[in-house]
């Protein structure tokens, strides 16, 4: 099994643009061979960013997301704590990677680079997951 955690700005990019973000989310949905985890607080973040008024989603739009966040992706309770100090509110996310033993994190949040030492998770853009997996997969 794939696992992979996603950063909330690929779920706010995939919300509005459709096109890559969008692709790789659904790809990952779709495969058998992939798990898409988050923790509880990823899901919370998920929801809370999606619903911002500056996005001005429509309801059909986030119900759509919220359907995909509860049927498509596996809730794990990291019992794991990181020091992140570039930006602790990324943390979750280094957490779930961790506790999940995750393959990939997906993010466009340049912060994380300096977390690939933390994790053996591979931290990646959603171009690059497109390029090197989705790709090569199809």
């Amino acid at each position: 099994m794939i696992k992979t955690v996603i950063d909330t700005g690929i779920t706010v990019s995939a919300a509005f643009r459709d096109r890559t973000p969008e692709e790789v989310i659904l790809f990952i949905v779709e495969q058998e061979d992939f798990e898409w985890v988050i923790s509880p607080a990823i899901l919370e973040e998920y929801t809370e960013v999606l619903a911002r008024k500056k996005f001005n989603l429509p309801s059909e739009v986030l119900q759509k997301w919220r359907e995909i966040f509860e049927q498509s992706t596996i809730i794990i309770e990291p019992n794991i704590e990181i020091e992140f100090p570039r930006d602790q509110k990324d943390a979750m996310f280094l957490e779930c990677a961790l506790a999940a033993e995750a393959d990939y994190l997906i993010t466009g949040d340049k912060d994380f680079e300096e977390a690939q030492k933390l994790v053996q998770t591979t931290i990646i853009s959603v171009s690059q997951f497109k390029k090197l997996v989705v790709e090569k997969w199809n």
